[in-house]
């Protein structure tokens, strides 16, 4: 395995490589397959550059461990905004997630219905192109948007653009107090009505999910509040008033109890050590119960208020790639095969124009197709009779 120390090192290697790198981080999340090539491991450009609790920001080495990370900024009562997922429960993959490659698979959890993506907190970034070359783009400062797009480029690419080898990111702190809000028993419709109805209102909800076997093996709808302690209480209780028609809400205040329970969900804890594909579709929160229903065999999860929903395929199900595709599509959504194999691509087939882009910026950036081969080159949808 390849594994430069320095960026100046890591630029020589590609510069002179001769065939497909596979690009790794932690290697905890092979989404889409593991693509071929020789592994190119960004594990030793690890360590805090900058960090300034003050200005809420945070510079980092791309190779730094995700725990490394939080442990930093837990000891300045601060934390990562965007919730990122440990995939390796679902993946039962080994090893330590690292900053960079959540950056890189642009890893968001459920508090990115009311904070933002991955993308939307990333101040800059360093990386190595397709030709050897070290690129610096945006900032370390939260009013700095030089080469902001290209900044967000670089967040889900899945390191087929680029080697990235530091992020810059904006943080913030750890709310004094939280709540979790549960209503029991109700159906995917019903809970995603519910859970529509609290992010419509004036509460500042930070979690919204529902699952169809909670931990008690019946649904469970959920629905977190965070802030100070006398703010949580009232919303709380005026999110049980607006909620009533739908069962009576109990609320828990413990923070363990709290995270444990949203940490579940962030990590699709229910489909662990289970056979069967796992699918990650993004589609409107009103159409998820609809697709589901239409599928055979399968179970669901819905977090960001139905926007997501991660569906687990028994090996038995009925359910197959082009029926989830087809029903997505329909619904104006996309799909992605987290888990399991198949002929059909992993991520989603692009509309013929957008293919074409994505194919420009491959060119642009990694002309000798060094990086990732093959991870995320589809087939592009024809588009022209829509």
């Amino acid at each position: 395995m390849l594994t430069p120390e320095t960026e100046p090192e890591l630029a020589e290697t590609v510069a002179g490589a001769q065939r497909p790198l596979r690009i790794l981080g932690g290697g905890t999340r092979p989404v889409g397959g593991v693509p071929g090539g020789a592994p190119l491991s960004t594990r030793a450009l690890s360590g805090v550059e900058l960090y300034e609790p003050g200005a809420l920001t945070l510079v980092v080495r791309a190779g730094t461990p995700l725990a490394e990370v939080e442990a930093v900024l837990a000891g300045e009562g601060q934390r990562l905004p965007f919730e990122p997922m440990d995939h390796r429960g679902l993946l039962d993959t080994q090893g330590e997630p690292t900053i960079g490659g959540v950056v890189a698979a642009n890893v968001s959890g459920p508090r990115r219905i009311q904070a933002g993506a991955c993308r939307d907190f990333l101040l800059g970034v360093r990386f190595v192109d397709g030709q050897g070359r070290v690129i610096r783009n945006g900032g370390r400062v939260m009013k700095n948007v030089t080469g902001y797009d290209l900044v967000r480029l670089m967040a889900g690419s899945h390191g087929t653009l680029g080697v990235i080898t530091e992020v810059a990111l904006k943080v913030l702190p750890v709310p004094k107090a939280t709540g979790l809000l549960t209503i029991p028993g109700l159906s995917d419709d019903r809970g995603v009505q519910a859970l529509c109805r609290a992010l419509g209102s004036p509460y500042e909800v930070t979690g919204a999910a529902h699952l169809q076997h909670g931990p008690e093996g019946t649904p469970m709808t959920m629905i977190r509040l965070e802030g100070f302690e006398a703010s949580v209480a009232y919303r709380a209780g005026e999110l049980k008033a607006r909620l009533a028609e739908y069962g009576p809400a109990r609320l828990e205040t413990d923070p363990e109890a709290v995270h444990a329970a949203w940490a579940a969900v962030r990590d699709v804890a229910p489909f662990h050590g289970r056979p069967g594909d796992v699918w990650r579709l993004s589609v409107k929160p009103t159409d998820a119960p609809g697709i589901v229903a239409g599928l055979e065999g399968v179970e669901a999860i819905y977090d960001w208020g139905g926007g997501l929903v991660w569906l687990l395929l028994p090996e038995a199900a009925g359910a197959d790639a082009t029926a989830i595709r087809q029903a997505v599509a329909e619904a104006g959504g996309h799909a992605t095969r987290v888990r399991g194999a198949g002929a059909a691509p992993a991520f989603q087939p692009l509309p013929a124009p957008v293919a074409a882009l994505q194919a420009g910026l491959k060119q642009r950036f990694d002309p000798k197709g060094l990086f990732n081969p093959g991870l995320m080159e589809q087939q592009a949808r024809d588009t022209s009779a829509a």
